[in-house]
This record gives structure tokens, C-alpha cells and sequence, in this order.
């Protein structure tokens, strides 16, 4: 279970308050809204239900709980210099936030350690590559690109090591794995932190855009939390090897959306 430090510093990073951008994207529900597929409390709930159990969202879980075994397994703790060389007296910062002393001149501390903070980058990197190259239109690119890029930005305000390991550009579900492991948080309460706040970007964007009510979103985001509760459970030992998306009507959807007109959100 995750200590209560962490899991505030966990609230906090999924919050709404939190400056990664979300509330500009759609994910493709904003063409679906235009094209009446979603026009009341229902429908946008089955349209949910179908991205957490064969669409986007089911895909980033399962990419998000790889990277946070990423950091846990491949290199904990990840050790990374300061700015800059640490002589007497300096300090380095593991992949906890924690500092430690260096050795004294002329020793070779942390060889393993930054060895394994290599190994942790290249791992991150490849499951980047793997979880751009599933996003299905070029706007999908830039929501999880940008969404990522400023969550890792913003997570600076709580220093660790693992920061500096991670790709540029970072998708969102990389950042939020692997700087959740690094701070030693819990997998299956990631994943239920960062469904929740998905599922509630997409009831969002319905409340403005259908229009729902405040009352229909709130019985639409209640109504949906077995099925997070479900997936973060599945996800948190799922492989890369689970991974499969069939949600055609999504996809589409998604790349539709770049000649929507008029559009309010960016995907």
C-alpha cells in the first residue's frame, strides 16, 4: 500500500489543479458529440466503458504500469548527478527524491547505479516508441506528447532522479508510471488515480459540449467505477504482450477530428 506522503503527492499530480494541459483534449469524444454517437448520459458511458475495456485508455494502463515496473525493477534506485560533477562535500539524488553524500575524491561511487540508470533510460525510451506508435492519428501524438512533457515538467517541484531519464518527447501514461515508481507509490493506486481522472476528463468534455447536466456526469462517473476499479486491478499485472485495441469507432473518431469544424478542444 502506499504511504500517506505519497499518496498526497499522488492526489495532487492527478488533480485537476495539475498543469498538464487535459482539459484541451478529447480524445476524439468531441467529433463523436458532433456526429450524435454520444448525446446523453448512456451513451457517453458506453463510450467510456469501450475505451477502458478495448481502446486508448485500456492501452495506456497497461503502458503505464510497464514503465512504473521499469523504474522499480530495472533500476532502483536510479542515481543521477546533479547539475553538476559531485566532489567532497556534494550530493547526488536517487530515484526516491532522496540525497546522498559522494565519496571522497578519487573513488568511483555509483558506477552500478548510473550503469542501471542507463539500462532504466533505454527501457523507457523503447516502451515510448511502442506507446507513440499506437496512438492512431497525429493528434493523439500531441495530446499524450504534450500532456506528458508538462506532467514531467511540473513533477520537478518534487525532485527525483528519474526525471532525467525520461524521453523526450515523454507520453503522458510513461510520465506518470515511472515518476509514480520512482517516488515509491503504489502500482495498482497509480492506476486507479490516473483512470479516475481520465474518465473524469472525458464526462468533461460531455458536460460541455452535449450538454450534460452536473447530475448526469456525476451518475455517469459513478456509475463507471467498477470498471476502473477492474482495469487498474487487470493492468497492474498485465504485460506488454496484453495489449490489443479493437475500438474501430474511436480511432476514427480521432483522426475525423482533425477537419471538424468548429472544434473547441485539440483532439
Amino acid at each position: 500500500m502506499t504511504d500517506p506522503a505519497a499518496l498526497q503527492k499522488l492526489v495532487t499530480w492527478l488533480s485537476p489543479a495539475f498543469p498538464v494541459g487535459a482539459f484541451a483534449w478529447s480524445a476524439g469524444l468531441e467529433t463523436a458529440i458532433a456526429d450524435r454517437r454520444v448525446t446523453d448520459s448512456e451513451r457517453l458511458r458506453n463510450w467510456i466503458e469501450g475505451a477502458l475495456a478495448h481502446g486508448g485508455i485500456h492501452t495506456d494502463s497497461i503502458v503505464l504500469a510497464e514503465a512504473w515496473r521499469v523504474v522499480r525493477d530495472g533500476a532502483t534506485p536510479v542515481a543521477t548527478p546533479l547539475p553538476t560533477s559531485p566532489t567532497r562535500g556534494e550530493v547526488w539524488a536517487d530515484a526516491s527524491g532522496t540525497f546522498k553524500q559522494s565519496e571522497p575524491a578519487g573513488t568511483s561511487p555509483l558506477v552500478g547505479e548510473v550503469g542501471r540508470g542507463e539500462a532504466t533510460r533505454a527501457a523507457l525510451s523503447d516502451l515510448s516508441d511502442l506507446a507513440l506508435a499506437l496512438t492512431p492519428s497525429r493528434e493523439r501524438w500531441l495530446e499524450t506528447t504534450i500532456t506528458g512533457d508538462n506532467y514531467a515538467l511540473a513533477a520537478r517541484h518534487w525532485p527525483s532522479g528519474v526525471l532525467a531519464l525520461l524521453p523526450q518527447p515523454c507520453p503522458y501514461p510513461v510520465a506518470v508510471g515511472a515518476i509514480a515508481a520512482a517516488h515509491g507509490i503504489d502500482l495498482e493506486d497509480t492506476l486507479l488515480a490516473w483512470l479516475t481522472a481520465t474518465v473524469h476528463g472525458q464526462v468533461s468534455v460531455a458536460v460541455r459540449l452535449v450538454p450534460l447536466g452536473q447530475s448526469d456526469g456525476l451518475k455517469v462517473m459513478s456509475g463507471l467505477e467498477p470498471c476502473v476499479a477492474a482495469l487498474a486491478k487487470s493492468a497492474s499485472t498485465a504485460t506488454l504482450a496484453d495489449i490489443g485495441a479493437i475500438a474501430y469507432a474511436a480511432d476514427i473518431a480521432q483522426m475525423r477530428h482533425e477537419t471538424l469544424e468548429p472544434r473547441i478542444f485539440r483532439s
